[in-house]
């Protein structure tokens, strides 16, 4: 559950929190789900009519939630001061007790959840909340990988989640092993894994998706999005691709009014996702993707809710913002 002061205020300014749900693979299956692909959200909620309200949000964004449990702990939360031109957002956390953190491995039967099932998604943020969610992705790539299910993992974590006694290169590894598709920066791949990478090397991108193929035979792609943060109201950003032979790269976008920036890499992976998908060409998935994150920044809350036609028109070019009437 988000908590935000409204609009720009600081936190000392606040009053009042405006408050919604989102998450790493659920802001991924809500945009899908606006894309017209049939999406499910396995996960954990705590047994109150809070977590109940968070099961009816996901419905109310046409998701599946027949695989949500229910146990004891609390709602995740995160606070988050939104920033604005030269002063940056801030987001705190508070997961340590949530119900996703006591979730167990041995109750979930992948293997007839994924039953029929195109595409499996995870991010980063999952293995790091706790060791029974770290066991219930490793279990849910190995039923993925047994019935022949395309994987796809965001790998960015982030270092101040891992709580309970193990490290990332600890646990993300076996992950990573499983996964088709890799979403990951240089440094993504270096906090995760023992690959040396130059940082000095201006084809360190190349660099270490090269090895982190050569080291996970069954990764068949690897991506990253470039952004230059020009402030907090004002970003640029690229996608890129390595596909084992070559670099592809997406047109770039200048977001010059940036309404929301939270949940804009999950837009990008469910872009990618529905990109390689539904065309051909790796160019074309990395441009829709790309258009995907950029349409986010414009829409307030964790999740991409514009349609594909959306992103296809501006992927081939319709910035003008006209009204459609």
């Amino acid at each position: 559950m988000r908590l935000s002061p409204p609009g720009n205020a600081t936190y000392s300014q606040a009053t009042s929190l405006d408050f919604l749900f989102g998450g790493g693979e659920a802001n991924v299956a809500i945009s899908l789900a606006y894309f017209g692909v049939k999406a499910c959200h396995v996960t954990q909620f705590p047994d109150t009519n809070l977590g109940r309200g968070a099961t009816q949000f996901l419905r109310h964004h046409w998701i599946d939630t027949s695989h949500v449990f229910y146990g004891e702990g609390d709602m995740g939360l995160y606070f988050l001061e939104k920033g604005a031109v030269h002063r940056p957002s801030e987001i705190i956390y508070q997961r340590s007790h949530s119900a996703f953190t006591k979730i167990d491995a041995n109750t979930i039967d992948w293997k007839n959840i994924l039953e029929g099932a195109t595409w499996f998604h995870w991010t980063g943020i999952t293995p790091a909340i706790s060791q029974g969610s770290a066991d219930a992705c490793a279990a849910a790539i190995k039923a993925a990988n047994e019935l022949g299910v395309i994987v796809s993992g965001d790998i960015h974590s982030r270092s101040s989640l891992w709580k309970y006694g193990k490290s990332q290169k600890e646990i993300m590894p076996k992950l990573i092993e499983g996964c088709d598709i890799v979403i990951a920066s240089r440094y993504d791949v270096d906090k995760n894994c023992d690959l040396k990478i130059n940082e000095k090397d201006d084809n360190e991108f190349r660099e270490a998706a090269s090895r982190l193929m050569n080291q996970f035979p069954r990764i068949k792609k690897v991506i990253d999005k470039d952004r230059v943060s020009l402030s907090a109201s004002h970003n640029r950003i690229k996608g890129k691709l390595w596909n084992g032979e070559s670099i592809v790269e997406s047109q770039e976008y200048d977001i010059t009014h940036i309404v929301d920036r939270i949940g804009t890499g999950d837009a990008f992976a469910a872009g990618l996702i529905y990109g390689l998908m539904n065309f051909k060409d790796d160019s074309e998935a990395l441009n829709f993707a790309t258009a995907a994150c950029a349409l986010k920044h414009s829409i307030e809350g964790d999740a991409n809710l514009g349609s594909a036609d959306r992103v296809l028109n501006l992927m081939r070019g319709d910035t003008s913002g006209r009204i459609q009437r």
